[in-house]
């Protein structure tokens, strides 16, 4: 009964969102709600899974808001005009070289695991450009988690320390095996963002801006600010901004502090560096609290989703219920079998749900099949091509929403080019002897 209304939840929401039947939030709330109830739980039980659920997703609603806060008022300052310029010019407003460099900046930018990181500094940078050149965002979100879910298998990112943790593996150990196919998968993602810009160069109709066009981009950038936002620039303070900002970079990379409370410094100083005025403060407090509002919301309504999923008992049973569809006869080729349940596992389970739940199970079965703990280690990880496409991802909320992009649209357009990256994750780990085919 649990498994079939932990399925339930998950096929209905995905029905619903792709249908445009239903926002994605009151999707994430709903939804799980009334498969509970369905399932005999009364108020009192749901009110605790809910609660459980928003208590775990509360620091990363808090870090977003001042991480949102903190990149609003760099961009109020200027910070990335010069970086937004300079990029249109190097780039000649040529399509086909803007999504390339997308595509290398986000790989860059992903080396530190942080999916909400990559999201913020990635979105600050490009989005104005790929709004002034008429590009569409969508192949930005695309290709930005793209990458991230490749780097996102480092040992300090999310699903390799589990396993590290779940089966008691060491970091270099797993990290190698996996490096070959992550470098092939990042030069796929260039290439994808090769074939998306042709498109797009296709699409507006000219190869490149020349040199008046793209001074006229420009000049039309500065024309399109309102008073407000002018006087809102601070050119003198760029350097201070900039060291600022690196040092936010640094510190969420180097790890000591948690990120809510750099990014709450961060806003704070910056505050106090660029804007004097108290009463200014306030107004721009607000605004940027209007902007972060709508990704926490998301963000806590996901906590709803996740706290039935799991304190229901629902994703324990989804668990089991994966590594039943294991046929006999199939013994030899485990760790392929592992990798592909990996998918659907990594994509309805939250991350600690699939590797301390489900994977310690695959490791044991791979055992008594002669398999090793680094093979069903290494082959768990290859759904990670689809997990940030899960709605159980807090930062896509912030992904989609400084995209602007519809969730259904994204999830269909960026699984496709996800296919490819899984197959290279496979063949790479077959290639190098991780795992046997």
């Amino acid at each position: 009964m649990l498994t079939f209304l932990g399925y339930g939840i998950v096929i209905t929401f995905m029905i619903v969102i792709m249908a445009k039947k239903m926002s994605a939030m009151t999707s994430l709330i709903l939804i799980p709600v009334v498969f509970a109830a369905i399932g005999g739980f009364g108020l009192k039980d749901i009110g605790k899974f809910c609660k459980a659920g928003i208590g775990s997703v509360a620091p990363t609603a808090a870090m977003l808001l001042f991480a949102i806060m903190f990149f609003g008022l760099m961009i109020n300052a200027g910070l990335f005009d010069p970086l937004v310029n300079w990029a249109i010019k190097k780039t000649k407003g040529d399509p086909v070289r803007i999504l390339v460099a997308t595509a290398i900046l986000a790989a860059v930018i992903s080396l530190d695991g942080d999916g909400t990181t990559t999201t913020m500094i990635c979105c600050t940078a490009l989005v104005p450009i790929y709004k002034k050149l008429d590009l569409k965002l969508l192949y930005l979100a695309t290709i930005i988690i793209l990458q991230n879910s490749i780097m996102n298998l480092l040992p300090w990112g999310g699903p390799t320390a589990r396993v590290m943790s779940a089966l008691k593996l060491d970091g270099g150990e797993i990290l190698r095996p996996l490096v070959p196919g992550m470098i092939i998968a990042a030069i796929y993602v260039v290439g994808v963002a090769y074939i998306l810009g042709r498109k797009e160069r296709k699409r507006l109709g000219h190869k490149f801006v020349d040199e008046t066009a793209i001074a006229e981009i420009a000049a039309a950038s500065q024309a399109e600010l309102s008073e407000e936002d002018a006087a809102l620039k601070r050119p003198k303070l760029i350097w201070v901004n900039l060291i600022l900002t690196l040092l936010v970079v640094f510190l969420l990379v180097e790890g000591t502090l948690p990120a809510v409370v750099i990014f709450e410094i961060g806003t704070a100083l910056a505050l106090i560096i660029n804007y004097k005025s108290l009463k200014l403060q306030r107004e721009l407090i607000e605004n940027h609290a209007g902007s972060a509002i709508q990704v926490i919301i998301m963000v806590l309504a996901a906590g709803i989703f996740m706290g039935i999923l799991t304190g229901s008992g629902m994703a324990e049973a989804i668990a089991l219920s994966m590594t039943k569809l294991i046929p006999e006869g199939l013994a030899a080729r485990f760790p392929l079998i592992t990798a592909i349940i990996s998918i659907p596992g990594t994509f309805l389970l939250s991350n600690d749900a699939f590797y301390y739940g489900v994977l310690p199970i695959l490791a044991e079965t791979g055992a008594a099949y002669g398999f090793t703990s680094l093979q069903i280690g290494v082959a768990s990880v290859m759904g990670q091509a689809f997990h940030l496409l899960s709605p159980l991802v807090a930062f896509i909320y912030l992904l989609l929403q400084l995209t602007e992009v519809d969730m259904g649209e994204w999830q269909r357009f960026s699984a496709k080019w996800a296919i490819g990256v899984f197959v290279i994750f496979v063949g790479a780990a077959v290639a190098t002897g991780a795992f046997p085919l």
